[in-house]
């Protein structure tokens, strides 16, 4: 065995219904004065409703910053920053999905520490402290909410990384009656998110590649693969809702300590340049990449299809990892999720720029199995398009 480390959050609560008493659970550590980080969207749909009355019952100072936005850039940061300071917060609450938890994140360090933004972008650069922090995931399929990761939208297109264990918060709270709302196109595009997660951790060429994130990344994906069609195409289950939920916090663990590669590398210039939503880039060049790995890939493949698709156990072991990706490409099909680049109004002239800026995300094309090259990137986006 290897030497690795591993960091996770330091205490999970997976509850139906646990948002109902925030106070209780997030107060202890929190504080008096907490500052609320969400979005419109999880605003419109109520899901803080609850979360906030428990808090102002207990007596509880709430500022609320409700304007983040998708693939949050740079100034939703700073300008929470300046509501933590001007609201003197004792502690950071996010609620939604991965764009408010990452920029609390990144705003609890900050607003802490007194550091630059452009000085912590990269691995282990940021020095800390941070603000108390306690996140509530409203989707399944980031899993920020156990992640040393924060991803920034830089200049107009180009995406950033902060890494660090010091964005790890206090407190994980996972409530299924808080995802039971979300739309099927919705579900779908984070569910395949979670199980890219899964498996490009399970195969990651990370020299940090460790035991438990693989036998975390092995039960998310049975979690998921058993349940995703499920919370598509019947949203009010809540067994199907918890267990997504679980299964994309495990597969969140399991690539916080053993990196994701090519799949994330490749849907960032998606993401960045066109708004794609990320679970949804990240579906659109899943099959592709994948088959591109299968050289240096198989092995790692074969071992984690059947988690996911219990049915490939009947497929021959030399053909399981082909297999596995036909299946993956299937799922995204049955789901609903658009198949093309082009069906997400992406340009072929783009495809160019987009291999190009796909080569700037170093630190996960050094964990893909294959080695990948500009010209390899532009076949992919162009078998995609």
């Amino acid at each position: 065995m290897t030497d690795f480390i591993f960091n996770t959050t330091k205490s999970i609560v997976c509850e139906a219904g646990a948002s109902t008493r925030m106070a209780e659970i997030a107060g202890p550590v929190l504080g008096e004065r907490i500052v609320l980080v969400t979005d419109k969207g999880v605003r419109a749909l109520g899901l803080a409703d609850r979360p906030l009355a428990s808090l102002e019952t207990a007596g509880i100072e709430v500022a609320i910053f409700d304007e983040v936005a998708a693939d949050p850039p740079e100034s939703n940061i700073l300008a929470l920053v300046d509501v933590v300071l001007r609201h003197r917060a004792t502690g950071i609450l996010a609620i939604g999905g991965g764009s408010p938890m990452d920029v609390a994140k990144v705003a609890a360090l900050l607003s802490r520490s007194g550091e630059n933004l452009s000085d912590v972008y990269g691995v282990n650069l940021a020095k800390g402290p941070r603000l108390p922090l306690v996140l509530v995931p409203t989707t399944a399929g980031t899993g920020s909410e156990v992640t040393p990761i924060a991803i920034v939208t830089t200049g107009s297109a180009e995406k950033k990384g902060v890494v660090t264990p010091l964005l790890l918060p206090d407190i994980a709270v996972l409530d299924a009656d808080l995802t039971l709302g979300l739309p099927p196109a919705v579900t779908a595009a984070t569910g395949i998110d979670a199980m890219v997660h899964a498996i490009e951790s399970y195969a990651s060429a990370s020299a940090n590649n460790n035991p438990i994130s693989r036998g975390l990344a092995k039960q998310a994906l049975c979690l998921i693969g058993a349940n995703i069609r499920e919370a598509v195409f019947n949203g009010r289950n809540r067994e199907a809702r918890g267990a997504m939920l679980l299964g994309s916090l495990l597969a969140g663990q399991a690539f916080a300590n053993s990196p994701v590669a090519a799949v994330h590398a490749l849907a960032y210039p998606i993401g960045g340049h066109f708004h794609v939503p990320h679970g949804l880039s990240n579906a659109l060049v899943l099959a592709h990449v994948l088959r591109f790995n299968l050289p240096d890939g198989a092995a790692a493949y074969a071992e984690i299809a059947a988690d996911a698709f219990p049915d490939l156990t009947a497929i021959p072991a030399e053909s399981r990892a082909e297999a596995f990706v036909e299946a993956l490409a299937g799922l995204g099909r049955e789901l609903g999720l658009p198949q093309r680049l082009r069906d997400v109004d992406i340009p072929q002239e783009a495809l160019a720029m987009m291999a190009k800026d796909a080569m700037k995300q170093g630190r996960l094309l050094v964990n893909n199995p294959r080695p990948m090259t500009e010209a390899d990137a532009l076949a992919i986006y162009q078998a995609a398009y």
